[in-house]
């Protein structure tokens, strides 16, 4: 997380490098990057876990609904009801929560929530996974339905080319890699994950860049940043308390609960950046419809956490 904050702050210093036309070749670099983060996943996925899960459809279901339409309409009302409070909000941040509401969950910090509150783990791996290889396809979808009204959808046919040679491909050659070299994988594990989180740090530097040097942030400040945050807290608060009655309401046990919980409420940020940069481009707002997701993401964890450690202090 202070990793990405000073991406932000090196952006606003240093804008000239990471922006469109700048050495770094941010559209060459990112694409790469996209590719990288989603082999890694692939490579770090233990598919056999998952499948041991497999057949709870109950938990199943109710994670995907929250995931891909529950989260989705709440989204479309936060679309509509934006300017209605927020009077100069720009479209951009609109856009960028919509966006969030229709991204797929996290795998790892699911995963390990639900094990640190003694839920089930194995069904948290298994929607995590399911979200993240369903949300290639369903995101950008969504995405293209949500926003056909607005005027900013884009041709879905070749954009569904693009993100299935740069995101799915290499998520499953990862995953047929797993099975020769699975030990020196899981005994390395932290380093795949500093490089896929050195890509998104590259990734929110150079979005950054080009709303810096198209000085999109001198028209609006502070005071977009605040509303932005605010926005987030209300989102995650309304989503945390419809999953927790819709638990309630379908009697799920302890451990299915947790999972149900963590993998609806999350969103994630390794998949989040990648498929912003491939469905929207090089927009020069497009640190704007970032912004969202990167409040949520910390929020969710600090949040998040807290419940954890108050799960498992409980008697199972």
């Amino acid at each position: 997380m202070l990793a990405l904050f000073a991406a932000v702050g090196l952006a606003f210093l240093f804008p000239k490098p990471g922006s469109r036309d700048g050495i770094l070749h941010a559209d060459i670099a990112g694409n790469a990057g996209i590719a990288l983060i989603l082999f890694l996943q692939g490579l770090s996925l233990a598919f056999e876990k998952v499948k041991s899960s497999a057949g709870n459809w109950r938990l199943h279901v109710t994670i995907q609904l929250f995931t891909f339409v529950i989260f989705p309409l709440v989204g479309v009302m936060f679309h509509l009801g934006a300017p209605l409070i927020w009077k100069s909000e720009p479209d951009a941040i609109r856009s960028g929560f919509l966006f969030l509401c229709v991204l797929p969950s996290t795998i790892s910090t699911s995963v390990v929530l639900t094990a640190v509150a003694h839920g089930n783990t194995a069904g948290a791996l298994f929607n995590a996974a399911l979200s993240n290889i369903l949300g290639v396809f369903i995101t950008p979808l969504l995405v293209q339905l949500l926003m056909h009204t607005t005027g900013q959808s884009t041709p879905i046919g070749p954009l569904l080319v693009k993100i299935t040679l740069l995101t799915l491909v290499p998520f499953f050659v990862g995953m047929f890699l797993r099975r020769y070299v699975h030990r020196q994988v899981d005994a390395h594990k932290a380093w795949t994950t500093r490089i896929s989180n050195a890509v998104i740090v590259f990734i929110v530097y150079t979005a950054f860049c080009d709303s810096v040097q198209e000085r999109i942030w001198q028209q609006f400040g502070a005071v977009l940043t605040a509303q932005v945050l605010v926005g987030t807290v209300l989102l995650f608060g309304i989503m945390s308390a419809l999953v927790f009655a819709a638990c309630r309401i379908l009697k799920l046990n302890r451990g299915d609960k947790i999972a149900a919980y963590f993998c609806s409420v999350k969103k994630t940020l390794a998949m989040g950046v990648p498929l912003a940069i491939l469905i929207f481009g090089r927009r020069t707002d497009l640190s704007l419809i970032l912004l969202p997701i990167m409040f949520y993401h910390p929020l969710q964890l600090l949040v998040n956490g807290i419940f954890a450690n108050h799960w498992a202090k409980q008697p199972e």
